[in-house]
């Protein structure tokens, strides 16, 4: 039977993949955000399927908004994505905190309120901090945050578990790392899809950063946390997402072999978070899950920005300075 889930920040990148996997496979996808604005659902999703999709605006930081929208969608299963990214949290802490934090206990005191069947939530693997090598990184592993987005994510895994041992709320916290893929065009690690947005206009792009991370394709990301919401397993649980771990260079050479043009580069300090995740546990706990090589989730996204390009559709505001540079 269909489905209907309640998502907050679904106008974000992995949010908007969630809502189009809902829909595609025919549940209802009830969005919960600052706007109803779907440009970034219809750069993905066919207009058939975002028929399918009812729109609540409200701020996740007014406990009561969130609560009444929640009773009103009659949803079982919660997915909360809304959040700000690291730039953000550095720059404002407390309003940071607003939305990361007290925004995510209004989302968990809002499902116990109404007995959901559980919460699946966003934490990062921003949790971990610096990584003393460059092994794979398992949930065992001690966390050290180095921002305060990393503190404020590894705040909302304590509080999911203490929400857990009081009123017994199921909850699955996930971690990815880099995630890539159409609309994702804020913080630091979004700059590998801004260079893929770039290239498409033959248009040279500057990654801020250098080093190895985990790139996962959206798309991915979107199935692990549809698959956390389905799957019957009590608990507060926490896992890794993996995608394929490579040096920035790789990805750089990866969207230039893809334009036909050196029009790439990269440099700058790694960024301050563990190299690689080890995703055996959720393998274990959920089953398998898709894993995009790198080179297929790269050609995916670029072939889905020249689309978006020629039905004159593409938003080009996070690459505005690069075109107005060049001349575009």
């Amino acid at each position: 039977m269909a489905e209907t889930y309640f998502i907050t920040g679904a106008q974000g990148c992995i949010g908007s993949w969630i809502v189009k996997a809902l829909a595609e496979r025919g549940d209802t996808p009830l969005v919960f955000d600052r706007s109803d604005d779907d440009r970034r659902l219809s750069a993905i999703m066919e207009p058939e399927d975002l028929d399918r999709v009812r729109f609540v605006v409200g701020d996740i930081t007014d406990a009561g908004s969130v609560l009444a929208a929640l009773k009103e969608s009659s949803a079982r299963r919660v997915i909360h994505l809304a959040g700000l990214q690291v730039p953000a949290c550095q720059a404002d802490p407390v309003g940071g905190a607003l939305v990361n934090v007290v925004g995510t206990l209004n989302v968990f005191e809002a499902a116990r309120t109404i007995a959901a069947e559980k919460v699946v939530y966003a934490s990062s693997a921003a949790v971990f901090g610096l990584s003393e090598d460059d092994s794979a990184v398992d949930e065992t592993a001690a966390c050290e945050p180095a921002s305060h987005y990393g503190v404020f994510k590894r705040t909302n895994e304590g509080n999911a578990r203490v929400y857990f041992l009081t009123h017994g709320l199921n909850s699955i916290g996930l971690r990815p790392l880099t995630v890539y893929g159409v609309n994702r065009d804020t913080g630091v690690t979004s700059d590998p899809t801004k260079a893929m947005k770039a290239a498409i206009f033959d248009v040279p792009f500057h990654i801020r950063f250098s080093g190895s991370t985990d790139f996962q394709y959206v798309a991915d990301t979107a199935a692990a946390f549809i698959a956390c919401a389905d799957a019957p397993l009590p608990g507060a649980h926490l896992f890794n997402l993996h995608g394929e771990t490579v040096e920035v260079r790789q990805i750089a050479e990866i969207i230039n072999r893809e334009a036909d043009r050196e029009l790439i580069t990269f440099g700058g300090d790694p960024i301050p978070v563990a190299t690689e995740l080890n995703d055996a546990a959720i393998r274990r706990a959920i089953g398998n899950l898709p894993a995009t090589p790198l080179e297929v989730g790269v050609h995916e996204t670029m072939k889905r920005f020249a689309e978006l390009r020629d039905d004159v559709r593409l938003d080009t505001s996070d690459i505005e300075v690069e075109l107005r540079l060049h001349g575009r």
